[in-house]
């Protein structure tokens, strides 16, 4: 594999980091290793359980270029790939939590790792205490002997929140916790959560990462030991990822700081016309001067991604007419692919938390999320102005 020069920038590792050299066959693009097994090169001593190659033991060719990749633009160790998001968001919980242990997690999180943490962990003796992850001195309170993690995500989907991240990574520092981010929407071209002390990254590589809407994917990547103990639940489990995802996984990364920068400037540019218009009553995007965190996240993002969400005075009835009344922003679950999407989150991301539990998150019913897509910036805020009128 192509080691990435420490002085390289994030684009060009984003091309060539982790791919083979040689080239393959001279193949430019990294093949597609559609084998389940390998053979055991005795030549080479393979003969224990370790050595052996196999999809679900997360180390044939097409998995080892993608982590390699990983693990380079986002300044970790070693990375892992996973087959959802999910799966890399559970099994690293998993393998750092048994029975009995403890876990902070802010309060604003995607609504599967919510559910993860309510329903599933407690019923294997897990425990987790929701913290605003704005307020750091609030944090020590909520710490018990069983503590062991500290769980943030860089932006909160559907509010668009930014905690101290900062202050995390040094909080779980000084009080012995392995520190986990999930940086989906942030994207290490907007963050680098490693630099600012983060043991662990995870991703939904679905959305961003990926960036073309047809692949499931997961990624971790931070310290070595943590990802090793990680990927040896996670070959256990097995929530690996095939080849031919990651084939496309690695074909998308390539252009990722390209989709993302144009996506972050459509965003603010789509967000500062809502915010402007009279029919729109709230608008949430970090990158706005008027959002409650941009001050303090300011010198950590170099960008605030593709999702904004807002707020009609006509309240559920008129976020609906507006779903049905666009034209080009198609009306589905996800992010980060070159269509922009427009959901309700109430019935959509956030739908399966009970209405409690979305009004104590502070989640209307009528919050409109837009995803903002590959369009040409021009087109969406002509038709979000039509919708409107």
């Amino acid at each position: 594999m192509v080691d990435s020069a420490s002085d390289d920038r994030l684009e060009t590792r984003l091309v060539h980091a982790g791919e083979p050299t040689p080239r393959a066959d001279g193949a430019v693009a990294m093949p597609v290793f559609q084998s389940s097994t390998f053979t055991i090169d005795r030549a080479r001593g393979e003969a224990g359980y370790h050595d052996l190659r196999y999809i679900r033991l997360n180390n044939t060719p097409n998995q080892l270029a993608l982590a390699a990749k990983l693990a380079a633009i986002e300044g970790g160790e070693a990375a892992l790939v996973t087959g959802s998001g999910m799966a890399a968001i559970s099994t690293t919980l998993l393998s750092l939590l048994g029975a009995g242990d403890h876990l902070l997690a802010q309060r604003e999180l995607y609504g599967g790792t919510h559910a993860l943490l309510t329903d599933n962990l407690p019923r294997l003796g897990i425990g987790a205490t929701f913290i605003d992850a704005g307020a750091p001195a609030s944090w020590k309170a909520a710490l018990r002997p069983t503590t062991r993690v500290l769980y943030v995500e860089a932006i909160s989907n559907p509010l668009l929140r930014i905690g101290d991240l900062a202050a995390a990574a040094s909080f779980a520092r000084a009080h012995g916790l392995v520190s986990i981010i999930d940086a989906t929407f942030a994207t290490p071209v907007n963050l680098r959560p490693i630099d600012l002390g983060f043991d662990l990254v995870l991703h939904s590589a679905t959305k961003y990462l990926n960036g073309h809407s047809d692949i499931v994917a997961g990624a971790l990547i931070g310290r070595a030991v943590l990802v090793e103990k990680t990927k040896h639940l996670l070959d256990h489990l097995g929530g690996s990822l095939d080849p031919h995802a990651c084939f496309l996984l690695q074909r998308g990364l390539k252009t990722l700081s390209l989709r993302v920068r144009h996506q972050s400037a459509s965003a603010l540019t789509l967000a500062r016309f809502l915010e402007a218009h009279p029919a729109v009553a709230a608008v949430h995007y970090p990158g706005l001067e008027s959002h409650p965190d941009h001050a303090r996240a300011r010198p950590w993002f170099s960008g605030f991604g593709g999702v904004l969400s807002f707020e009609l005075r006509g309240g559920v009835e008129a976020a609906d007419r507006l779903i049905a009344r666009a034209r080009l922003p198609l009306h589905a679950p996800s992010l980060g692919g070159p269509e922009t999407l427009l959901t309700r989150p109430a019935t959509a991301s956030h739908a399966g938390l009970t209405p409690e539990d979305r009004a104590r998150a502070g989640l209307p019913d009528a919050l409109l999320r837009l995803c903002v897509g590959l369009e040409a910036p021009e087109d969406l805020l002509a038709d979000l102005d039509q919708a409107l009128r």
